[in-house]
């Protein structure tokens, strides 16, 4: 290529002696510059690696393979869930783009050098290569889409997953990884250099790049000739510095995909990328040598064919701030209940106007009209939760800083104070000694109970800190706790941070949250619920909600102590449970804890109601839904127990694990599913899919560490199949099944799983930090038809701990919508993902808080 730039100068000097001598000057000027800017701009030459043997073209492009061409196994094609081998569109292209504007900038100072031999000025040589160097970074990207197959076709089919692996891998820990993986890929750098180019052959957005840079290529195949062998020797010394990005690339998806992070979502927004690249930034530009950082700092304030922004920071974890980005200007709730804020629980305003607080009233909901847009604060040295089954003996006394209990109940074994900790000995006032051997005293009495086989589902009503639940989680049993907020104080989020289920409600003036007839057990250890009075509504609350042949099991002081106070419960109590038809199946003294429990079992039949010579308490008349349980008043009356075969509640479920994944015998092939199948049909097709998309996507794709996942919650349960496949994992889901979704409830409790009602455009009933991983499936888009979005979110951020996951599938449009709102809260985006209008998001909570605050004036004491 020397003699062929010679040769042209050859025929120049025939027009002019002169002329001759100028063009031999500027032209050794020329290669000296040139030499002197290959020596400086790259430090390592490796060989170009066009024989690599098969079996390591293998190793670059497999891992690859496995999270993009086969996203079969990640994102299975099924009712509800997104497409197969689809990765996110518009981030196809902007890649793409990215990749092939950084193999653009290696090739084109080559060219513009040899342009301004040709014109002559030599007063302008050294700036002129300085300056087209630079705007080489914003030159189009679609010119080297085909320049280098021509040149290394070889290396096509081993380059063609890496651009896509660009998509799939995030910032939010990319700088020491990154600096591990380029160092482990040095020696396989060239195979990984050629990557970019055929990038695009993933998705037809990359083909069409290909084609449109086909007419580029073709306008510059003049100047590709002009090149000098130094200048291709150059070119493969930063092609391998790509191979060493590109190879790193693989190296995080193999390890990683959940860092897919902001890089995706960012190319879609043009928002500055958390890692601080700009897009069309070479690997070289990543890490500059001495004679680059100019380029790369001048780059960066340059406007070419799509936007640039100039890198600010080193650090990734530095958020932008909101107000200038997105808009979203965030304050801290200035509360009187300050960090354990619950805003349906602490509307002092509305508790103040209340008439009575005889039945609770003060400890149950009242909302506000307008959700809260401010965040909750975090108490002072807060640290991550401890992980299960460590925090069921002790927890961070920082994350919850209340000791009344401890004083109060301490000798009751409750919860006691250890220097930083709190820990739980396990017992209660019914089990001083322990609830695992109180929890073996019931089914000694009782052993029909079968705890985790028989008994699955349980509800522990005024649970204390929930010991109860937490042990029962040895056999095999889950359990609904509840207790008021205050009473004693934190109690419920004692609970919640112990790994416990368990939330803040009272039986007050309402019904519970809850279907009918879905508890296999209800428990009460000395709740002091006054359940015999006013004609026992509070009792029939719970005999709507017990399964026909379960269980309540009251352990309290009226069982076996005899003051006068306590004989005259027990008496009212033997009246109405007598009148119920509940069976006294027995009662027992616990020798151990000094306590005394009595058991009953509902009828599974009318036969006794008709019996009666008295008809109180009263049946309900036909037109009372049972499972009507929201904001619904108490009513003092019984529903009968259904006797058709076909009903729900006519038969025992199937013992557990068999009940999780048998359609209930009670869902009639006559009856439309959720999806539009028939009703046994659908629930297995949702049960399958749920199965493949957490076995193949959640559990491996997303890169959760799940032993810090302990508590879940699906904000938008259908039948419980996330759930339910989650089975064999040691965490719990509560399942919400929202007021405005057909309700499939019911179908989860038979299932041996639990859940509750709610209304996503109020506060859930739960403590802030409760939960460690939230899911969302298709919710943000249907509720912000009806409610503010910004407080969904809000709330979102309030009950989810510092440090967990949020894990979205939505349209695109709210998927997009919630990655700006959640970037500006700071929370770290570690994956994105689109087709075909559908998205999946999954994104980190951060511990950021603002600075200012804003008054929550109906919740100041």
């Amino acid at each position: 290529m020397a003699l062929g730039k010679y040769s042209r100068v050859d025929n120049r000097r025939s027009s002019s002696s002169s002329y001759c001598s100028t063009v031999t000057i500027v032209i050794f000027v020329g290669l000296c510059l040139v030499g002197v800017w290959m020596m400086t701009s790259s430090s390592v030459v490796p060989v170009q690696n066009v024989d690599v043997p098969q079996e390591n073209k293998n190793e670059v492009s497999e891992p690859v393979n496995k999270s993009n061409e086969g996203n079969t196994k990640q994102f299975e094609d099924n009712p509800g869930d997104l497409p197969e081998d689809a990765t996110k569109g518009d981030s196809i292209v902007n890649s793409e783009n990215s990749s092939n504007s950084q193999e653009t900038q290696e090739e084109k100072p080559e060219e513009k050098i040899e342009e301004k031999i040709e014109e002559k000025p030599e007063e302008k040589i050294e700036e002129k290569i300085e300056e087209k160097s630079e705007e080489n970074t914003e030159e189009k990207p679609e010119e080297r889409s085909e320049e280098k197959p021509e040149e290394k076709p070889e290396t096509n089919e081993d380059n063609k997953p890496d651009d896509v692996s660009n998509t799939e891998t995030g910032n939010g820990e990319n700088k020491t990884e990154d600096g591990e993986s380029k160092k482990d890929n040095e020696e396989k750098n060239s195979d990984g250099g050629e990557t970019k180019k055929d990038g695009g052959e993933n998705g037809s957005d990359g083909q069409g790049n290909s084609e449109e840079g086909s007419g580029e290529k073709k306008s510059q195949s003049k100047e590709v000739e002009l090149k000098s062998d130094s200048n291709e020797t150059e070119k493969k010394s930063e092609n391998s510095g790509e191979a060493k990005d590109g190879e790193k690339v693989n190296v995080q998806i193999e390890e990683k995909v959940e860092q897919n992070d902001n890089k995706e979502s960012n190319e879609n927004s043009g928002e500055k990328k958390e890692n601080e690249q700009p897009k069309n930034q070479s690997p070289n530009e990543v890490y500059p040598s001495g004679a680059q950082t100019e380029l790369l700092n001048e780059t960066t304030t340059q406007n070419g064919s799509w936007s640039t922004q100039a890198t600010e920071s080193k650090n990734e974890k530095e958020a932008q701030t909101p107000t200038e980005e997105t808009g979203y200007s965030w304050k801290v709730c200035n509360v009187t209940a300050g960090s354990d804020y619950i805003p349906c629980l602490d509307n002092l305003q509305a508790i103040r106007s209340l008439r009575s607080t005889k039945h609770y009233e003060h400890r149950e909901r009242h909302c506000p009209e307008q959700a809260p847009t401010c965040l909750v604060s975090l108490p002072e040295g807060y640290k991550r939760s401890i992980e299960w089954p460590k925090s069921r003996e002790k927890i961070w006394y920082y994350n919850v800083p209340h000791t009344k209990l401890a004083e109060i109940k301490g000798h009751q074994n409750w919860v006691k104070v250890s220097g930083e900790y709190l820990t739980f000995p396990g017992g209660g006032t019914q089990f001083k000694h322990g609830a695992l051997h109180y929890i073996e005293f019931i089914e000694g009495a009782v052993p029909d109970i079968a705890w985790g086989k028989r008994s699955r589902v349980i509800l522990d009503v005024g649970c204390g800190v929930a010991s109860f639940g937490g042990f029962l989680f040895d056999k095999d049993v889950l359990t609904m706790s509840f207790a008021p907020k205050d009473e004693h104080e934190a109690q419920v989020q004692f609970a919640l941070e112990r790994g416990i289920p368990a939330i803040s409600a009272v039986m007050g003036t309402k019904r519970l949250p809850y279907p009918s007839r879905v508890f296999d057990v209800v428990h009460c250890a000395r709740c002091r619920v006054p359940w015999h009075i006013e004609g026992g509504k509070l009792l029939l609350e719970l005999n709507r909600v017990l399964r026909p042949g379960g269980f309540f099991v009251w352990s309290a002081t009226p069982v076996y102590q005899k003051n006068a106070e306590d004989a005259g419960i027990w008496s009212a109590m033997k009246e109405l449970t007598k009148a119920m038809c509940w069976e006294t199946v027995s009662i027992s003294k616990d020798t151990v804890n000094k306590v005394g429990a009595a058991i009953y079992k509902k009828p599974t039949s009318n036969e006794c109601y008709e019996k009666r010579s008295l008809s109180e308490p009263p049946i309900c008349p036909e037109s009372d839904d049972p499972n009507a349980a929201w904001n619904v008043p108490l009513q003092a009356c019984m529903h009968k127990v259904p006797v058709d075969a076909s009903e729900r509640g006519s038969q025992w479920p199937e013992q557990w694990p068999a009940r999780l994944e048998k359609p209930p015998y009670w869902l009639l092939s006559s009856q439309v599913g959720v999806y539009g199948k028939a009703a046994p049909e659908d629930f297995t097709a949702d049960h399958e899919h749920w199965k493949r998309v957490v076995t193949k996507s959640y559990l491996s794709g997303m890169g959760i560490d799940w032993s810090h996942v302990r508590n879940v919650m699906d904000m938008r349960a259908v039948y419980g199949g996330f759930a339910a496949a989650l089975k064999d994992l040691s965490i719990w889901v509560m399942n919400v099944v929202t007021i405005d979704s057909p309700d499939t409830l019911p179908i989860i409790y038979e299932r041996g799983l639990f859940g509750m009602y709610h209304d996503w455009c109020e506060s859930f009933s739960t403590y802030p930090r409760s939960y460690d991983l939230l899911h969302a499936d298709h919710l943000f888009s249907k509720v912000k038809k009806r409610c503010n979005l910004v407080g969904v979110v809000v709330e979102v951020d309030r009950i989810l701990r510092p440090e967990g996951k949020l894990i979205v599938r939505d349209d695109v449009e709210t998927i997009n919508e919630l990655e700006k709102m959640l970037k500006s809260m700071q929370w770290e985006v570690r994956l994105t993902y689109s087709k075909d209008n559908e998205g999946l998001l999954c994104v980190q909570k951060s511990q950021w808080r603002p600075q200012e605050s804003e008054t929550i004036t109906y919740a100041i004491a």
